[in-house]
């Protein structure tokens, strides 16, 4: 079901980039509809914030708005996508460590995207399993977080993360396969084991 809303998605973009190289806006703003969820999902799952997730996804867009008419390639649109979104994720985790700062309030926006049916203490167990995931996740070699997060987390093919990280399948693999490992060795060493 996924792969067919993709390309469905991908469809619709095409004629929208066109139309937006051309300056129109509203065609730019279908556009953004489109791709705005799955690029703030994947900057969510970076930084396990929703401001920073935000941030990211707001000024990814700036630049694709500006930069849209230089797009050669309409088929090359996403991975350019990501591209751009991974570029200010990592810009944006080099900023905060310079500066040291470390926000210590959760914003809890980031956890209101999911529906609000349900057991109370099923959703609160599996709130507090994400955000272990996504605090474990952090401390991964920023190479392996992201092959997870693009892979199991944005559900990208092998061959597009390749294109998006200029990296090859091989590689793509063997950096998933080592960051599941190690990932998994810190979810048994954490109390999270006994949760699931």
């Amino acid at each position: 079901m996924t792969e067919v809303l993709e390309n469905i998605a991908l469809y619709h973009s095409k004629s929208l980039i066109e139309k937006s190289r051309k300056g129109d806006e509203r065609a730019y703003g279908k556009l953004v509809g489109l791709w705005f969820k799955r690029i703030y999902n994947f900057s969510l799952k970076y930084f396990a914030d929703h401001d920073q997730a935000m941030e990211v996804t707001q000024r990814t867009f700036i630049v694709v708005y500006k930069k849209i008419d230089r797009l050669n390639d309409v088929e090359s649109f996403k991975y350019w996508l990501y591209k751009i979104a991974l570029n200010h994720c990592r810009e944006e985790d080099r900023r905060q460590k310079r500066n040291g700062w470390f926000s210590i309030f959760r914003s809890e926006e980031a956890h209101q995207i999911r529906s609000n049916l349900g057991n109370p203490e099923h959703e609160y167990q599996r709130k507090e399993k994400e955000e272990m995931i996504s605090e474990m996740l952090k401390t991964l070699p920023e190479a392996q977080k992201v092959l997870i997060i693009m892979k199991e987390f944005e559900g990208l093919k092998f061959r597009e993360i390749s294109e998006t990280l200029n990296i090859s399948e091989n590689t793509a693999k063997s950096r998933l396969y080592y960051g599941l490992k190690a990932l998994k060795r810190l979810i048994e060493k954490s109390e999270l084991n006994y949760k699931i």
